[in-house]
């Protein structure tokens, strides 16, 4: 399996976190806004995070607008909005060693920075 970032390219969050990684050129780049994530790439990401859920954005404007807090979301629900629109997908996604880590959290970006310096 190939080592994979999912981001925004126009995310300023992950502009500044991709150029910040040690060993970038190990990686493969997938800006979900110009080539969105594919049914198999989701199932992929579920397969080691187990939870669609996580990787959710619940601080997508459209989360916000179209009132889905408000609602009981399923799994299948999250799935479902996020195969709709990139925005709902929480990022950066990592997938390094088969190991998956979803967002921009201090303590997720350490352990990724950590692993991408042995990769």
């Amino acid at each position: 399996m190939t080592n994979k970032i999912y981001y925004l390219a126009s995310c300023d969050t992950c502009r500044k976190i991709i150029k910040s990684l040690p060993n970038p050129e190990k990686l493969e780049y997938h800006d979900i806004r110009q080539n969105p994530i594919t049914a198999s790439e989701l199932e992929e990401m579920y397969s080691l995070s187990s939870s669609y859920e996580a990787l959710f954005s619940k601080k997508a404007q459209l989360y916000k607008s179209m009132n889905l807090k408000n609602k009981s979301l399923t799994e299948e629900d999250y799935k479902k909005y996020i195969l709709e629109h990139y925005t709902f997908l929480s990022r950066p996604v990592f997938i390094i060693n088969n190991k998956i880590y979803i967002g921009n959290s201090q303590q997720n970006m350490l352990q990724v920075l950590k692993v991408l310096e042995n990769v």
